[in-house]
C-alpha cells in the first residue's frame, strides 16, 4: 500500500465512523483531514511525515514537548508493574505519591486530593463537594454558585451550568441549574471605552451587588484565575481575583479556582492563583497535570472542607462520587514524573524570558495588523481577536469562518493553532524555544494577513 493509499484509507474510515468534538461533521466530511501519526519535541508529525509546530500544546495540555524522555520512561516503568487498579477500597503507589507532590506545590492550605479523569469532572467534583459541604455543616440554604460572564468550565452538565454558552449549550438549557453571573473587568468585551481602573471598580461593584441580593445563599465563587480560556482568552488583573475572593468570603462562601487551563505554568506561575496570593478552598486541575500524556484531573480541598465529610458509616457523610479510572496508576506515575521535571529543570524560573519575548513579538508583528482588534496575553496564553473593522468594532460574519481560515493558512505553513470563533489562540508548550516562538508568531501574522487582507 502506497503512502497515499494508506492516507486515503484512514480518511475514508474517519469519515465513515468518527464523530469529532466541537466539529460540524457535514463540513468535516468534505475536507481532507490532518492525521497525526507521531510527535517529537514541540512538533506534530502527520502520516505523510510533514512536521507542524504544536502552537496550542495539543489543546493546552502538552507542557514539556512530545516524547519527553522522563515521561516516556515513567509510563513504561509503571506499565511493567500494573496499568490500573481501582481506588474504591484500595490505594495505589503512584496516586498516593502524586497527591503528596500536588499538595507540596499547591497554594497553602490545600491538603486533600480527589482524582478524576478530566478537567470538567474536576469541576463537577468541586461543585458537589461545595454543595454537600454546606448541607453537612448545617447551612442548607447555600445552594447558589457565582461565575463570571463568558466562563467555561467543561462539558458535563454541572460544569455547563456554570459556564453556559448559548452557541454550545442552548439545547441543554432545561437540564441546567441556575447560576449567578457577574461580568469580569474585561475592557474590550464589557467595559469598552473605560480605563482599566474604572472597569475594575465597576466590575467589583456589580459583583458586590449580586452577592448581596441573596444573603446566606451563596455556596461558592467558581473562577478561572487571571485568564478565562475558552471565553476567548479574556484576562483580568490580580486585583480583581483578590477582591472577588474577599467579597465572597465576606459573604461566608467558598472560593473554587478552576486551574484546569491556567495551571502548571501557563501564566508564568505554577498556578495562576499565585499572582494574587489566592488560597482557594477548592482547586481544579487537569490538562498539564501529566504533561499532556494521559487523561488525569484532580480537585484539591482544604482540611476544613474535607473534615465536614468525616463521620460514622450510619451518618452517610461520605462523598459518594468516583469513576472506574479514578487515580489511574499509569497517569499518576506520569504525573509524578511531570512534577519532577518542573523541579529538576526549574521550568517556572525559566519562563519569564519566553513570556517577554512573546509579548514583544505580538506587539511588533500581530497588534499592528489592520484587522487585529485586540491582543490579550497572560504568560504563554494568548488570544488574538479579529474583526472586519476594529475601529467600529464590526465583527466578521459566522458564515465567513475567518478564524478557521486563518488556522488553515497557518497549517499550510507548518504550524497548528486553533480558533475560538474569530479569536486565534496561541498556547505553545512551555518548552518552546526562542526560534520556535518566533516561528509561531511570524506564521500567525502571515496567516492573518493572508485571510483578512485578501
Amino acid at each position: 500500500m502506497t503512502e497515499q493509499e494508506g492516507y486515503a484509507r484512514l480518511v475514508e474510515l474517519d469519515h465513515r465512523h468518527v464523530w469529532h468534538p466541537f466539529t460540524q461533521m457535514k463540513t468535516w466530511m468534505k475536507e481532507e483531514p490532518l492525521i497525526i501519526a507521531r510527535g517529537e519535541g514541540n512538533y506534530l508529525i502527520d502520516v505523510r511525515g510533514k512536521r507542524y509546530l504544536d502552537g496550542v500544546s495539543s489543546l493546552w495540555c502538552n507542557v514539556h514537548g512530545h516524547r519527553k524522555r522522563e515521561l516516556d520512561e515513567a509510563l513504561a516503568m509503571q506499565a511493567g508493574r500494573i496499568a490500573h487498579s481501582t481506588m474504591l477500597g484500595l490505594a495505589n503507589v503512584p496516586a498516593t505519591e502524586l497527591a503528596e507532590g500536588l499538595v507540596a506545590v499547591a497554594p497553602r492550605g490545600l491538603t486533600r486530593v480527589f482524582y478524576a479523569d478530566s478537567g470538567a469532572e474536576a469541576v463537577e467534583v468541586a461543585l458537589r463537594v461545595a454543595a454537600q459541604y454546606w448541607q453537612l455543616i448545617g447551612e442548607p440554604r447555600r445552594t447558589r454558585f457565582l461565575a463570571l460572564g463568558g466562563s467555561y468550565h467543561g462539558d458535563t452538565v454541572g460544569a455547563v451550568s456554570l459556564g453556559y454558552s448559548e452557541q454550545f449549550h442552548r439545547h441543554l438549557r432545561p437540564l441546567l441549574f441556575n447560576v449567578q453571573r457577574t461580568d469580569p473587568p474585561h475592557v474590550f468585551r464589557f467595559y469598552h471605552g473605560l480605563a482599566r481602573g474604572a472597569a475594575l471598580e465597576r466590575a467589583l461593584a456589580e459583583a458586590e451587588r449580586l452577592i448581596g441580593e441573596a444573603p446566606g445563599e451563596l455556596a461558592a465563587l467558581v473562577i478561572e484565575p487571571i485568564m478565562q480560556g475558552a471565553a476567548g482568552m479574556w484576562d483580568h488583573p490580580p486585583e480583581y481575583l483578590r477582591e472577588m475572593a474577599r467579597l465572597v468570603r465576606a459573604a461566608g462562601a467558598l472560593v473554587i479556582a478552576d486551574e484546569v487551563a491556567t495551571g502548571f505554568g501557563r501564566t508564568g506561575r505554577m498556578f495562576a492563583s499565585e499572582h494574587a496570593d489566592l488560597r482557594p478552598d477548592l482547586m481544579c486541575l487537569g490538562k498539564g497535570l501529566t504533561g499532556g500524556y494521559l487523561p488525569l484531573a484532580a480537585t484539591l480541598a482544604t482540611e476544613e472542607v474535607f473534615g465536614a465529610f468525616l463521620g460514622e458509616p450510619e451518618e452517610y457523610r461520605a462523598f459518594y462520587y468516583g469513576h472506574t479510572y479514578t487515580g489511574n496508576p499509569l497517569a499518576a506515575a506520569v504525573g509524578c514524573a511531570n512534577l519532577a521535571i518542573f523541579r529538576n529543570e526549574a521550568v517556572i524560573d525559566r519562563l519569564a524570558g519566553r513570556i517577554e519575548r512573546m509579548r514583544q513579538a505580538l506587539g511588533e508583528r500581530i497588534a499592528p495588523l489592520a484587522h487585529v482588534a485586540d491582543v490579550r496575553q497572560a504568560g504563554l496564553m494568548v488570544g488574538i481577536e479579529l474583526m472586519r473593522d476594529r475601529d467600529r468594532r464590526e465583527p466578521y460574519q459566522v458564515a465567513e469562518q475567518t478564524g478557521v481560515r486563518v488556522i488553515k493558512a497557518a497549517r499550510r505553513r507548518g504550524v497548528v493553532i486553533r480558533p475560538l470563533g474569530d479569536v486565534i489562540v496561541l498556547m505553545p508548550p512551555l518548552a518552546i524555544s526562542d526560534d520556535e516562538l518566533d516561528t509561531l508568531v511570524g506564521v500567525t501574522s502571515e496567516a492573518i494577513r493572508e485571510v483578512t487582507e485578501a
